[in-house]
């Protein structure tokens, strides 16, 4: 499939402004995630319905014309299993996509698997098996592969096609407007911020312990996750969970105590 390369605000601001005629487009992201807290965005997929759009964000230093894209509430804009792009728009750019509409989501209220993949959606609905072996790879690394590009391009390529299918089988199936609202919410749920103090909801098997340990691993839990943020680090790699909840667990008082945990060196 043919697809073109965005690198500079020019040609961004010439493929916004063309973007902007258009009644639906689909997006997705890639990005890298493996140490920091925040993702890093590696490149934005667009399809119009016409033309496949790979975004270099590395190029990139004016996002005005793709901020008032993202805010047009005129252009549809579809995205499967979204929640994590959405999360990488609001961090890069302060924008969500609106309207949004989730594919994963409309594919649920059809009947199928509640984490339906992309892959196994595009085989379904094109007979097409996608080559996924591209996804983890190192999205901020450069020049980009032409091999990274296709399955980046692909993405969105297939996507904008279903989801119009998808949205005739959801209207008539009745559920339009109940899968509307799901997106709705799922929108609404990525733009709160989970307060520090209710990090140790996350931690798991936080239900094993008693009150006063409970209460030692969120205050642990409330300082990890305001240290992951102010350093940008994956909160495993400030404290593993399972050492933080040994810490609540066992209370060590003392370094030695701690040691004997085997965690003084955590």
């Amino acid at each position: 499939m043919n697809y073109q390369m965005i690198e500079t605000d020019d040609a961004l601001a010439s493929l916004c402004q063309a973007v902007r005629a258009c009644p639906a487009i689909a997006l997705d992201t890639e990005f890298v995630r493996t140490r920091t807290y925040y993702p890093q965005l590696g490149l934005i997929q667009l399809f119009d319905g016409a033309n496949v759009a790979l975004i270099d964000p590395l190029g990139i230093s004016d996002w005005s014309p793709l901020k008032a894209v993202l805010r047009d509430t005129g252009i549809t804009k579809f995205l499967h299993a979204g929640s994590e792009d959405l999360e990488v728009f609001l961090n890069a750019f302060g924008e969500l996509p609106e309207p949004l509409i989730d594919t994963q989501i409309l594919a649920a209220f059809c009947g199928r698997p509640l984490s339906w993949g992309f892959a196994a959606m595009v085989e379904e609905y094109t007979g097409v098996a996608l080559d996924k072996s591209e996804s983890r790879t190192d999205w901020l690394a450069r020049p980009l592969s032409e091999r990274q590009c296709e399955y980046a391009a692909a993405d969105v390529w297939y996507l904008l096609p279903i989801a119009k299918k998808l949205m005739i089988e959801t209207e008539a199936a009745g559920w339009l407007p109940a899968a509307l609202d799901e997106c709705r919410l799922m929108q609404q749920r990525r733009q709160e911020i989970q307060a520090p103090e209710e990090a140790w909801r996350d931690i798991t098997n936080a239900w094993q312990l008693r009150t006063r340990q409970l209460a030692c691993l969120q205050l642990l839990a409330d300082w990890r996750l305001r240290k992951a943020r102010e350093r940008d680090m994956a909160v495993n790699f400030v404290v593993r969970e399972e050492n933080l909840w040994a810490v609540a667990r066992y209370m060590p008082g003392s370094l030695g105590e701690l040691d004997s945990l085997g965690l003084s060196g955590s």
